[in-house]
């Protein structure tokens, strides 16, 4: 079996196939979110009849609940605090430790290098009550600062094996050396010759951790204290009972949390794509 794609390019068969097996993955990750923005403008009642129909109507009840009779608008300014704070200090402070690293090879880098990494391959749950014993001893347990160094210390180990790779192939040394012979010290070396080349490198960390902080449940549900207004999903799972779940609620919950997610994504998807499209040409 053989169709006729274009000027003379050929259809086969596993191309038909490999065509209609993306299509079920894509449909497989749309259908929840399909799902969750329609179920966000019904009622509880439209929802137990029948979950997957369309809505009736547009019911902004869900909503005006959410932002007038219950903790979300506390929750999503957390959320984004915790989120951009973070975001701010893994900028900051993972660049330069790559950078320090890339450019100087040896014994002590290369043994933090791999201190590094090798914290990639410890599961979480095998150090989580020891970290926070640490955290309790220091006073920073049920607090802010202390679920923003848990996240950037967990993008240390990530963000230093992609910004290590990414200047060692990317960035040339030559531009380092014409800045020293005009005088510029180590750090002006870095932030203003060798960190506008890390964008599209910045920019993927930016998506990754961003996404994974603002998504994140399990740390803001264990790390802060329930009895206050905590971060966007852990107030959403709030509304989910033993006896009783007010979905219409949930799933409205679900689309704010949603929608800024996939806004972030797409005004930086061109710079995660050339980011990697640059480590896979350089690399």
């Amino acid at each position: 079996m053989r169709l006729i794609k274009g000027a003379g390019e050929k259809i086969r068969p596993i191309h038909i196939a490999g065509f209609l097996i993306l299509f079920l993955v894509t449909a497989a990750f749309v259908f929840p979110v399909l799902i969750s923005f329609m179920s966000a403008f019904k009622t509880n009642g439209e929802i137990l009849k029948n979950p997957v129909a369309f809505p009736e109507g547009l019911y902004w009840g869900n909503f005006v609940f959410l932002f007038t009779r219950t903790q979300i608008p506390r929750a999503i300014l957390n959320t984004l605090f915790l989120t951009v704070v973070s975001e701010v200090l893994i900028v900051l402070v993972v660049p330069l430790s790559s950078y320090a690293i890339a450019r100087n090879p040896g014994v002590w880098t290369n043994g933090v290098y791999a201190f590094f990494i090798g914290g990639m391959m410890i599961p979480f749950q095998a150090y989580m009550i020891s970290l926070f014993r640490e955290l309790k001893f220091f006073g920073l347990f049920g607090t802010f600062s202390g679920t923003i160094i848990i996240y950037l210390s967990g993008a240390v180990a990530f963000g230093t094996l992609l910004f290590t790779s990414f200047i060692k192939t990317t960035v040339p040394v030559e531009i380092e050396e014409s800045a020293r012979i005009d005088g510029a010290n180590i750090m002006q070396l870095f932030w203003k010759i060798v960190f506008p080349l890390l964008a599209p490198c910045t920019a993927s960390m930016i998506i990754l951790n961003g996404l994974g902080i603002w998504n994140d449940f399990l740390m803001p549900s264990l790390m802060l204290n329930s009895k206050r207004p905590v971060t966007l999903n852990v107030e959403i799972f709030h509304f989910v009972g033993q006896f009783n779940t007010r979905w219409g609620i949930l799933f409205a919950g679900a689309v704010i949390c949603i929608i800024p997610a996939i806004g972030i994504f797409i005004a930086l998807q061109k710079y995660f794509i050339k980011g990697i499209a640059a480590g896979a040409v350089k690399g």
